[in-house]
């Protein structure tokens, strides 16, 4: 499991350096570095972490974006979604090719501390919540429980709240307000997902009804 998981971080990784520097049309991008190190540097270490600690939870990390369980709806939802992501990408090697933003460099540090601030958060939740998978579904195989604890007593999607730091964070990162705006695109997204998921587990995963009437705020608290 390991050579699968850090051959999918390697593919990865491959995969934003060609688009970013691809649209740059240079290497000497010093923002773009910056962002693929700080981004994958907390990747492959919470990786690491999370399949030396839960193996079970890296294995369901690690499986089809399609899955029988999974609710029509989200089967659209992740490749349209992979799509904005791409572009979200793209815009900030174009940023960087024609000028257009110029972000402080104290700006673009705030940035990165947002991107490690956010990793930070969905560790605290991949240590709380061993049914992370990457698609909605109830594993019932796994004796699928509402986890109440840690993150979750504070919002009930902690770790969308921490993806949304982390795309703030990046835009900022790598020196691009296109990237920053764009960001907003996906949060909006995000934001969706978390309606969409918590009306299927209030239905299919006993206790979540509860859990949500308890806990008010899904993303941020005192907001939303």
């Amino acid at each position: 499991m390991r050579a699968k998981m850090y051959f999918a971080l390697v593919a990865e990784f491959a995969v934003f350096a060609a688009i970013l520097f691809g649209a740059a049309g240079r290497l000497d991008w010093r923002e773009g570095w910056a962002f693929l190190a700080v981004f994958f540097g907390c990747a492959f270490a919470i990786s690491e972490w999370v399949l030396q600690k839960d193996p079970a939870l890296m294995a369901e990390r690690l499986g089809s974006p399609v899955q029988r369980d999974q609710p029509v709806w989200d089967r659209f939802f992740l490749p349209v979604v992979g799509v904005v992501f791409l572009g979200w990408l793209t815009s900030m090697g174009l940023d960087a090719r024609y000028g257009w933003s110029d972000v402080p460099v104290w700006l673009e540090a705030l940035g990165g501390a947002a991107v490690v601030a956010g990793f930070a958060i969905v560790a605290r939740v991949f240590a709380e919540n061993t049914f992370l998978a990457p698609v909605v579904k109830v594993q019932a195989e796994r004796a699928h429980r509402v986890i109440s604890t840690g993150p979750y007593a504070v919002v009930r999607h902690p770790m969308y709240a921490g993806a949304v730091l982390v795309l703030l964070g990046s835009g900022l990162l790598a020196g691009s307000w296109w990237a920053t705006a764009g960001s907003l695109l996906i949060v909006l997204a995000i934001a969706i997902r978390a309606v969409l998921e918590e009306r299927l587990l209030k239905t299919t995963l006993a206790g979540y009804a509860g859990y949500a009437a308890r806990v008010r705020y899904r993303l941020v608290p005192l907001v939303w």
